[in-house]
């Protein structure tokens, strides 16, 4: 019973301390929906041919107004008027992709376990990170998943050349 209530207890902290996080002194921006977008979640990454191939469920993602009317049209029948934390996710087909990530790619990250301590972690929108430091979180085990998380893949000549991670309360 002792170590159900502790981890309940680790549970609530983290949670707390995720609903308090600074944010970096300004307001979350959507990602701009653009024809060369993908949105999914990562299922993982590895090297071939000397290139760093990453796996994807692509979703479909929707914020505000739209988020309100897939969840109704969707969701009619849940007594609610919009999804509760404003957006929505779609998610019919859970077929993997898998796309190139350029050497060169741009990662902005919202939020990961910087130190090691999940009670430190805290959100810094849109944080400019490394392809190399961004494929070490991917593959790591962590108290905050981040594979949990939806990304915004931008690819060009059918490579990803950028790669935003989508933030979720």
């Amino acid at each position: 019973m002792k170590k159900y209530s502790m981890i309940a207890a680790v549970a609530i902290a983290c949670l707390t301390a995720f609903s308090f996080a600074p944010t970096g002194g300004r307001e979350y921006v959507p990602v701009e929906k653009t024809p060369d977008l993908e949105t999914g979640y990562i299922a993982n990454v590895q090297k071939q041919n000397n290139q760093f191939m990453l796996s994807f469920d692509s979703i479909e993602w929707y914020e505000g107004d739209q988020a309100a009317a897939k969840f109704t049209q969707r969701e009619g029948d849940s007594g609610l008027d919009a999804p509760p934390d404003g957006y929505y996710i779609i998610n019919d087909d859970e077929t993997l992709q898998a796309l190139p990530i350029e050497d060169d790619a741009e990662v902005l990250m919202q939020i990961y376990n910087r130190t090691g301590n999940i009670a430190e972690a805290d959100i810094v929108w849109d944080e400019h990170i490394s392809v190399e430091k961004f494929i070490g979180l991917i593959n790591t085990e962590d108290d905050l998943d981040i594979k949990s998380f939806p990304y915004h893949l931008t690819v060009k000549d059918g490579k990803i050349v950028r790669i935003v991670q989508q933030y979720i309360p």
